[in-house]
């Protein structure tokens, strides 16, 4: 199965976080993932730029709107994600816990639907 795990930033703990202590924990972290990678659990990875960035769109009643900025107005935001390949929930979640970004925020772990299989169910 594969698990997305969404890697939420609570901003003000994170700048708490000494520049040399931020850098350590990035530092393992791009190192742990190489290892996932090596062994196949870590599909993709990547990290997002701040939510000021974005761009949200909403259509209702036919009427498209683009804001600047998130979706929603939270205390975390979304900084990044990783696609892992794990045999159920649990072993998804004993893999998110080895990313040290819950400890600032949290981490969401969540099925990833098989899109070939929604595609043959609609007919498409």
């Amino acid at each position: 199965m594969k698990f997305m795990l969404l890697i939420n930033i609570d901003p003000e703990l994170l700048q708490e976080l000494p520049p040399a202590d931020y850098d350590a924990l990035m530092r393992d972290c791009l190192h742990h993932a190489e290892a996932l990678q090596a062994q196949g659990v870590l599909l993709q990875s990547q990290k997002l730029q701040p939510p000021a960035t974005a761009r949200t769109l909403r259509t209702r009643g036919g009427q498209a709107r683009i804001t600047d900025g998130p979706f929603a107005e939270t205390r975390e935001i979304l900084a990044g994600f990783n696609l892992i390949e794990a045999a159920d929930a649990d072993e998804a979640t004993r893999i998110a816990r080895q990313f040290p970004w819950s400890a600032y925020g949290s981490i969401e772990v969540r099925a990833v639907e098989d899109l070939q299989a929604e595609r043959v169910r609609v007919g498409a």
